[in-house]
């Protein structure tokens, strides 16, 4: 099997002492950088009420970063179809791809004040010590009932939808944006609709998922593109990309199956290094999953002095273990690793770390080893 493709997920993160117009600053530099180090595309997600991440608007995150590159393909990892309309979709899409032809990713999250994750059947292949037969390590799953019954969740769902309105069929949603792309929507009564720019735009459509339920169906029922969140629900990715392979339909835009599926990666010169960069991963993630909302990301000496509960462990530690971190060789053969238990098309990889320089050189040392010609393949456990 050869190199999948990298890509980059940036959440425009904050670090503490930070803030959000440095973010963005941030990002448009880190995207320059991984256009130059030959990344394929550079996703932005979208988030909303976290001190933490700027990425609350993909669409104009987009088209700031898209203006400051010229090759690399931009693109939304994934919006929120919760609270959007097909329509309001393609038209803000549609006028990134009249400005930046051909380059513009719209990805597609069945999210939208609902938590990660979803209902799960257990891994569609043998696991021992929770490991496939590749090494790849697939956890438990983690109870998410505090994220689910968060005040804050259900104050997002408020002030995100208007009063009465209700979030549409995710599907129907699909069927309608690929209408418009394509030209051919008709309302129920016949009515032609026209999406202006949008129509015939080159937008490469894609739906994330984390689980094998709604989103890898509606994935592969309409042969589109799908990318499994292993950095965000590592427990259901192997039944994400196994129900959408077995849903797969072909279609005009895709004749088979193409899967992406994402990793959290910390590189660094030395692995202590690499470590310690990583530190404050474990509580921003408790921050995320216990509703509070994406808190600042923290140096390694803030997160040292945070007083961890059995509580606070148990529930981060799922991610914690699936975290990639170590040197280049070592990122690389669990990314490998991921790539040959999921049989991955591309790779997305997603790093987080408080100073901007380091997030910069992790992704250019795994650019520098996933491109090596020298790499030795080796089969590896990913912990």
């Amino acid at each position: 099997m050869s190199r999948a493709p990298l890509s980059v997920l940036d959440l425009v993160p904050v670090a503490s002492g930070s803030d959000a117009p440095t973010a963005l600053r941030h990002s448009v530099d880190l995207a320059q950088q991984a256009e130059r180090l030959g990344y394929a595309r550079y996703w932005v997600a979208e988030h909303h009420l976290n001190d933490g991440v700027a990425g609350t608007a993909p669409a104009v995150v987009i088209a700031l970063l898209a203006g400051a590159t010229s090759t690399i393909r931009v693109g939304a990892g994934a919006v929120q179809m919760g609270h959007r309309t097909a329509l309001s979709t393609v038209e803000e899409f549609g006028l990134l791809d009249a400005a930046f032809p051909g380059r513009i990713d719209l990805g597609l999250g069945r999210s939208g004040g609902r938590p990660p994750g979803g209902e799960q059947h257990g891994s569609p292949v043998p696991l021992v010590d929770r490991r496939t037969p590749e090494g790849l390590l697939v956890p438990e799953k983690v109870s998410l009932a505090a994220l689910a019954g968060s005040p804050r969740f259900a104050l997002q769902r408020e002030l995100l939808q208007l009063p009465g309105a209700q979030s549409a069929d995710y599907g129907e949603q699909a069927d309608i944006i690929s209408a418009f792309i394509e030209g051919s929507y008709r309302s129920d009564s016949g009515v032609r609709a026209r999406v202006v720019p949008g129509e015939r735009a080159a937008l490469q459509l894609w739906v994330l998922g984390s689980s094998g339920g709604e989103s890898a169906q509606v994935a592969g029922k309409r042969g589109l593109r799908f990318a499994a969140n292993y950095h965000v629900n590592p427990a259901g990715v192997l039944e994400a990309v196994h129900a959408y392979r077995a849903a797969f339909e072909p279609s005009e835009q895709l004749p088979a199956p193409h899967v992406a599926v994402s990793a959290d990666v910390v590189v660094a010169p030395t692995e202590a290094e690499a470590r310690e960069l990583a530190t404050g991963y474990g509580l921003w993630v408790r921050s995320i999953r216990t509703g509070e909302g994406a808190i600042a990301f923290p140096t390694p000496d803030e997160a040292r002095a945070w007083r961890w509960t059995e509580e606070d462990r148990a529930l981060v530690q799922d991610r914690v273990d699936t975290q990639f971190v170590g040197t280049p060789g070592q990122v690389a053969d669990r990314l490998e690793v991921l790539q040959r238990a999921t049989a991955a098309d591309e790779l997305v990889v997603t790093t987080i770390t408080h100073d901007h320089d380091d997030r910069v050189r992790s992704y250019a040392l795994l650019a520098e080893e996933w491109s090596s010609s020298r790499r030795p393949r080796r089969l590896v456990q990913t912990k």
